[in-house]
């Protein structure tokens, strides 16, 4: 009985000093999830987008010390690429927009503009490939998710966040 409550409390000090980094695994998990759908099918269900909302709510509760301010104004840039997902007609998804706004409230304005701008450079040298192996066009799309996915898992291990 001794040591169930040994490893009890071993447990539970291991999650209280660890909270982080559990919230960020469970973020982590649910980006792959969404990478899959969006190689697979090419959209993303509301729903399942959504259910990232109280992954990120619930990150302000992981114990980082990150001012609410710096949450919100990391959704304020998933909000100005939701205004040009809709000024392009959708050449940059809803899908991905949403993604971004849930991502920044996650992970704060600094954070998210770090995880774009590794993303976006995955997706320029991945773009540059398949041109150069004549792949595809200029016109030709692809997937986002898995980049946004690749940046935030790399930020994660390089200890970015």
């Amino acid at each position: 009985m001794f040591k169930v409550k040994e490893a009890a409390d071993a447990l539970f000090q291991f999650i209280t000093e660890h909270r982080w980094m559990i919230c960020q695994a469970a973020f982590a998990l649910y980006m792959i999830v969404l990478s899959v759908r969006d190689i697979r099918e090419r959209r993303m269900s509301l729903l399942l987008l959504l259910s990232g909302v109280p992954l990120a709510v619930g990150s302000f509760f992981c114990g980082r010390d990150v001012p609410a301010a710096i949450l919100i104004s990391g959704a304020a840039v998933g909000i100005v690429f939701l205004a040009v997902s809709r000024g392009t007609k959708e050449a940059f998804g809803y899908g991905d927009s949403l993604l971004i706004v849930i991502m920044g409230m996650m992970l704060g304005f600094w954070e998210i503009l770090s995880v774009l701008l590794a993303a976006f450079l995955l997706a320029a040298v991945f773009s540059a490939v398949l041109l150069f192996r004549n792949h595809f066009d200029r016109k030709a799309s692809f997937p986002f998710v898995p980049f946004l996915t690749a940046a935030y898992i790399g930020g994660m291990f390089l200890g970015g966040y």
